[in-house]
């Protein structure tokens, strides 16, 4: 994964090509090696004279940059220098002057007709050698000319392998082939096709990297795997150029967009295409571009889209004649800047669009904002102009017919935001905000708040402008955006226009507060709690009361929240929707006390047909969160299906608690960490603030990574201030306990349960009751453990769940188990019974692994338990079965895989740092038992020691 790996990804063909070409005695003596700009020609050509220095032959380069080709000659005498060596010395000393001294002669008359027959000389005469000759497109066009009319006959001798740019023009099946794009005629490029065509040359063709391949460069560039948004938006933005990949990801990291959590990399939710620097590769070339040509590309960068009409447009805009605009996109295709889109009959050219996006991006955000908008304009007024002529009923084609017609809604609003006032502005308004409208939540909010940006600023009327700012606090939310939402939130209540009705104050005041929890700055949250912060605004008391009792509720302070929406009941109580949100939050204070009755009234959603689709939206997802992180699967699918919604169409959030208990941690693991790396989690008022790092960190433990998933909680534990996180610390304390550091997870879960005790919380304490009860049953504490059993007794009937009976039962069999096995056994096969029933593969097996192992159900249903694990991933209780099935007397299956399965988990646990002796606790053997298996594992995989090892793992390649 080093970044200053030097083999060259995408290349093992072309290499091995190379490689036999130039070691072939009667091979060709001059190979040419060509690509677009970017592809990585300069490095290849490198690595083949390392692997030529490597063998032992002799290696000469020769790099050629921008202005030798106004020096004549020039090529032509640098590698008569570079031969002067495999020269007989007769021939350097001999009568007349030596060859380099009539070179320098020949370059000084500039004699043509020497200096050929110097050349033919060198190249010819001189002992067997390579000469690497780097970016001849730079060279001057005489000394290519001398080149093109040397005979090279097959044979030995001095080959010549000269690197020079052709672009290549993607094919109809997206692949790239080199095409009849590259300017001909006279100059370096007209000679090189020339150079190409002589008698026995031989033309290697570097095309663009494949998805996989560009991926990879990604993750060794990063030194981290980039997840799927991450490695989508790098190939659609580079099209594999892997300068291009560079010069993106450098961008990127230097602004701080891309983020790492776990060894994967992200790209955060608001990252924007970065802007190429001055002295970028690309920037250059187009900066080399003349006047009228760099007009062309800047008006092609956003009129481009519009096909065969931007011709007329940009001449329009450009001043320049449709002729010279002709000209210049020709000349355009030629230098590679752009390529020309071919209609169905694969002759018409119906547009254009930019070789690479990126340098697209990069000449759009260099025009100057005047530019921009007048551009814009100019595409807004074509687009106007058929609308206009269709509503008329007039029967002409349309003009302006986007190239992607999936994209005409974003490009529209995109040309309209950016043309502001210079078009209609109540047009603009009504248009920018329909696009807004139209646009799911989780698509592309980054847009939307962009569109509701440029309507605000185009918005004249006081009235229209609050309803504006209000959709765009919502946007910014839903981008992640939370510091623009918190402003424009508060702006509102602040100064609430006359056109916001109560209603419209009171989502205000819900979207701050929000704004808040997803900030996690507790501090302002606890001023938002008070009744001080809330008198202070000119809003109804609806806000208010509202506002107050959901930041009451982000901080757990649920007896607090109770007593002020039963006090203000007549304030909130009033219609549908203006108790919709309060009501939900009384019934969680009653949840969370232990009082389940009006939460699980709630969850039927009689209101909802009188609530707007975006409210029932909102507190049914709140709703699905609670319900997963009490892990009531079932209860979580009736209210979907109550309110018509599916999974897919809820926050990343929602899904990833989805993905976990339905066993699909794969989909899970990645989407959490993103939206840890990201810091991007809208929270919702459950009863308990962490269920994103605590589940996350029950995959990695699962998944034998330990070290991990300690780091994670470290880095997820709440400042002073926050609301408990029973789920975070009882994740923690299982892993302390799989680490044999009972002592560890008895302190962090009596901590955990102090904290929930001083918010009057009962909700979510279940689990931590029932751990503490293990942890004092397994240290022989049996008065401690009866008396963590009863206390989960008594709270299981009022958590209202499924989960806290369960745990109940697996509890009491584990402290039971000795004094009245029959009771336990009993419980353990009600247990599976209850398991059963609720679906969740993960609680299943572990269940039925607890139960089999105790002998309340038959040894057999080891192997189911077996086979779930398998399916979630979680190897190491996968590795705890085996050891139970051999226990007793039954067959693991797929003994291969097994074997491979535990190599896979000792590997990881030593990637984790873990010693031999913690390897030892958390797999249940003895350290001598371990120390065979690692010499074991060496054998198998012939790595010499832990670091080869754990290298093997990181890069996936053990």
């Amino acid at each position: 994964m080093e970044r200053t790996d030097r083999r060259l990804l995408g290349r093992a063909r072309e290499s091995e090509q190379m490689h036999d070409l130039l070691n072939d005695p009667g091979g060709p003596r001059l190979l040419l090696v060509r690509g677009e700009h970017g592809v990585g020609r300069s490095a290849f050509l490198h690595a083949v004279g390392e692997r030529l220095r490597a063998h032992g032959a002799a290696v000469h380069a020769v790099d050629c940059v921008p202005g030798d080709g106004g020096r004549p000659l020039l090529l032509a005498l640098r590698l008569v220098m570079a031969l002067e060596e495999s020269w007989s010395a007769e021939e350097r000393q001999g009568p007349s002057a030596g060859p380099v001294s009539r070179a320098l002669l020949a370059v000084d008359r500039r004699d043509q007709t020497a200096m050929e027959a110097l050349l033919r000389a060198a190249v010819t005469r001189s002992a067997p050698a390579a000469v690497l000759v780097d970016d001849a497109q730079h060279a001057d066009p005489e000394s290519l000319a001398a080149l093109s009319r040397i005979e090279w006959p097959r044979g030995p001798g001095v080959r010549l392998v000269v690197s020079a740019v052709r672009h290549v023009a993607p094919s109809a099946g997206g692949a790239t082939t080199e095409g009849d794009r590259a300017p001909r005629g006279e100059g370096a490029a007209g000679i090189m096709d020339r150079l190409a065509g002589v008698a026995g040359a031989h033309i290697v063709v570097l095309t663009r990297l494949g998805a996989d391949d560009t991926t990879t460069l990604v993750a060794r560039w990063l030194q981290a795997r980039p997840d799927a948004a991450l490695a989508g938006q790098t190939a659609e933005l580079t099209r594999g150029i892997p300068g291009a990949v560079e010069a993106l990801l450098t961008g990127w990291t230097g602004r701080g967009d891309i983020r790492i959590a776990d060894g994967h990399a992200f790209i955060a939710a608001r990252a924007q295409v970065p802007v190429l620097p001055e002295d970028d590769r690309f920037v250059t070339e187009l900066d080399r571009l003349d006047g009228p040509l760099r007009a062309v590309a800047a008006a092609l960068s956003i009129l481009g889209p519009l096909g065969r009409s931007a011709l007329h447009l940009t001449a329009a805009w450009t001043g320049l004649s449709a002729d010279a605009v002709s000209d210049g996109v020709r000349r355009l295709v030629e230098w590679g800047v752009v390529d020309e889109l071919r209609g169905p009959d694969g002759t018409t050219v119906r547009g254009w669009t930019f070789r690479l996006p990126l340098t697209a991006h990069t000449v759009r955000e260099r025009l100057s904002p005047v530019e921009r908008s007048r551009l814009s304009a100019t595409a807004v007024e074509a687009f106007w102009t058929d609308a206009d002529a269709q509503h008329a009923g007039e029967e002409i084609p349309p003009a302006s017919v986007l190239l992607d017609e999936a994209s005409e809604r974003a490009y529209r609003a995109d040309r309209i935001a950016d043309a502001g006032s210079l078009v209609d502005r109540e047009r603009a308004l009504a248009e920018l905000t329909a696009a807004a409208q139209e646009m799911r939540p989780g698509t592309d909010d980054e847009a939307v708040l962009r569109w509701l940006r440029a309507a605000g600023d185009l918005t004249e009327h006081a009235a229209a402008r609050d309803l504006v700012l209000q959709r765009y606090a919502t946007a910014a939310y839903l981008a992640c955006d939370y510091r623009t939402g918190r402003a424009v939130g508060e702006s509102l209540l602040r100064n609430p226009g006359p056109t916001l009705t109560d209603l419209d104050l009171q989502e205000a005041a819900c979207l701050v507060v929000a704004v808040t929890a997803n900030e996690r700055d507790w501090q302002a949250m606890s001023r938002l709690a008070t009744t001080h912060w809330w008198d202070g605004l000119p809003v109804p008391a609806l806000a208010k009361v509202t506002g107050q009792a959901l930041a009451l509720c982000h901080l757990s302070h649920w007896q607090e929240a109770a007593e002020l929406l039963e006090q203000t009941e007549t304030v909130w109580n009033t219609s549908p929707r203006a108790r919709a949100a309060p009501g939900r939050f009384s019934a969680m204070a009653d949840l969370a006390r232990g009082r389940p009755e009006p939460y699980r009234r709630e969850l039927a959603m009689h209101d909802a047909p009188e609530l707007p689709p975006g409210k029932v939206y909102s507190l049914a997802g709140g709703m699905f969160d609670t319900l997963l992180t009490g892990y009531d699967l079932n209860a979580a699918k009736t209210l979907l299906e109550t309110v018509g919604l599916s999974v897919h169409m809820l926050p990343p959030l929602s899904r990833f608690l989805f993905d976990h208990l339905t066993g699909r941690w794969d989909q899970a693991l990645e989407s959490g960490r993103r939206l840890l790396a990201g810091n991007e989690v809208q929270s919702t008022p459950v009863s308990d603030s962490s269920p994103l790092p605590a589940r996350t960190t029950a995959i990695l433990l699962a998944r034998g990574r330990i070290t991990g998933a300690l780091q994670l909680v470290e880095g997820m534990r709440g400042a002073e201030g926050s609301p408990p996180q029973c789920a975070l610390h009882a994740s923690e304390a299982e892993v302390l306990m799989v680490l044999g550091d009972p002592d560890g997870a008895d302190r962090t879960l009596r901590s955990a349960l102090a904290s929930a005790q001083a918010h009057d919380q009962i909700y979510g304490t279940d689990e931590l009751w029932a751990l503490l009860a293990e942890v004092a049953a397994e240290a022989g504490h049996t008065g401690e453990a009866m008396a963590c059993l009863q206390h989960l007794g008594r709270i299981a009937p009022r958590t209202g769940t499924d989960r806290s009976r369960l745990l109940h039962l697996l509890a009491s069999a584990r402290v039971l188990r000795q004094e009245t096995p029959d009771a336990a056994r009993h419980n353990l096969r009600e247990a599976v019974d209850l398991a059963r029933t609720r679906g969740l593969p993960f609680e299943t097996a572990t269940t039925l692994v607890a139960a089999a192992t105790a002998g309340a159900v038959p040894a057999t249903l080891l192997h189911e338990a077996y086979d779930l694990f398998g399916t979630t991933g979680a190897t190491l209780w996968r590795f705890h079965t085996r050891t139970a099935l051999r226990e007793a007397g039954l067959t693991v299956p797929g003994r291969t895989q097994a074997t491979a399965e535990n190599d896979q988990l000792l590997a990881t646990l030593l990637a984790e740092q873990l010693t031999t002796r913690q390897i030892a606790t958390v797999l249940r053997l003895t350290e001598d038992a371990v120390t065979r298996r690692l010499s074991r594992l060496f054998a198998r995989t012939g790595k010499r020691s832990r670091t080869e090892l754990v290298t093997a793992v990181l890069t996936d390649s053990l």
